[in-house]
């Protein structure tokens, strides 16, 4: 498959551009094929004044940025837009750093005009739940998947939560991170790409020696069969 590019556009053209730093976009076409674009900004990444803005695409033209999310004296990260039916949710982080932030969410039903009130995504757990950064998937068998993963000064630890009544209730479940662990039995064939010389890195002795991995992304290529590709600490992506 070739990729091209057929169009270009600014959101914010050069002549309106305010003083900000813009972080982390986020895209979703909505079912009536509405573009709507979300994206966090402030001084600098960080900072207090840092919060969620959003745009829409309507009759060729992106409309002007309304910040969404916003609350005074915390940085806000990360949103990812999520529409799985006519309801368009929102998930972003809220805290000072990567270290403690925690996920919220808010939701819209008229394609991101208003907004319900901002809800912590799993109240009181110290974990920040649901997406680090990318989208959430949508699986065959309607479970909601947020590919997440935790970040601090000790290690890099990736994780997914699985919601089967539509982000009621979340589950959680944690990527491996040895992979002598699943070097045996039916998943070797997981690891075929080390025989044939596929992966970054693919000298086993090494892979022994996992640092860790984050912000993980997720696609289902049949029913029932999802893959996920992460970061890793040393600087290059990884599949599961």
């Amino acid at each position: 498959m070739k990729l091209a590019l057929v169009n270009r556009q600014k959101i914010i053209p050069a002549s309106r551009a305010a003083p900000f730093q813009c972080h982390a976009s986020t895209l979703v076409c909505l079912p009536c094929g509405t573009l709507v674009a979300a994206w966090f900004a402030g001084l600098r990444e960080g900072s207090e004044d840092t919060a969620i803005w959003l745009s829409r695409y309507e009759h060729n033209i992106w409309t002007k940025p309304q910040r969404v999310a916003a609350c005074e004296g915390e940085a806000h990260w990360n949103p990812v837009l999520f529409s799985p039916s006519d309801r368009l949710w929102l998930f972003y982080k809220v805290g000072s750093d990567v270290h403690v932030w925690k996920t919220w969410f808010i939701t819209s039903s008229d394609r991101g005009f208003t907004w319900s009130t901002p809800t912590e995504l799993v109240k009181g757990d110290i974990l920040p739940r649901g997406p680090a950064k990318n989208k959430l998937l949508l699986a065959s068998n309607g479970a909601w998947i947020a590919p997440g993963s935790i970040e601090n000064a000790e290690h890099w630890e990736a994780f997914v939560d699985r919601s089967c009544d539509e982000g009621k209730h979340w589950d959680i479940s944690f990527v491996p991170l040895e992979p002598h662990n699943m070097i045996s039995g039916k998943n070797v064939a997981l690891w075929e790409g080390i025989k044939k010389g596929m992966l970054w890195e693919c000298c086993l002795e090494n892979l022994l020696r996992w640092d860790g991995v984050i912000q993980p992304t997720l696609w289902e290529s049949s029913p029932g069969h999802i893959h996920m590709l992460l970061r890793s600490t040393r600087g290059g992506s990884f599949p599961e």
